[in-house]
């Protein structure tokens, strides 16, 4: 699966796409700005570049480059640009961190503000331990990619 790194204009963009699974960098979670570092971290990481910055993305190799402001926008300019835009069965990714999610078992103690892991299907990220289910956000994501 493609790796991306989402330049600091689009942090929302890199939330959904790791929701879809994708291993996907925020250049300002690695206090990446400047246009020379961004290019480097992509190089140095194989990522595919996303960016607004029309002179970034000229000047990388394979970079996406969006014009929409959006995130609805954002997500046409992906697909039409083949990327495939789709929530996974399992949730794979930390939204917040890309950290990797492992299941928390149905008898595991969890937060006040976690569904009981014995009715509903919950994870944790193994970065962050931040704790995901499929909520209603996650129904919004769904409908928003569709």
């Amino acid at each position: 699966m493609e790796r991306f790194l989402c330049d600091a204009m689009l942090g929302k963009l890199a939330t959904y796409l790791r929701m879809c699974g994708y291993d996907t960098a925020y250049a300002l979670d690695r206090d990446v700005e400047a246009d020379d570092a961004v290019r480097d971290l992509a190089r140095r990481e194989g990522r595919r570049l996303l960016t607004r910055d029309a002179d970034l993305a000229a000047s990388t190799e394979g970079a996406i480059r969006l014009t929409e402001r959006g995130i609805d926008g954002q997500l046409r300019e992906l697909r039409a640009a083949g990327v495939t835009l789709s929530l996974p069965e399992t949730p794979q990714r930390c939204g917040r961190c890309n950290g990797p999610l492992d299941p928390v078992a149905a008898h595991a103690e969890t937060p006040a503000d976690v569904p009981d892991p014995g009715a509903t299907d919950v994870w944790r990220c193994e970065r962050c331990g931040g704790h995901f289910w499929k909520g209603s956000h996650w129904d919004d994501v769904r409908r928003r990619l569709a």
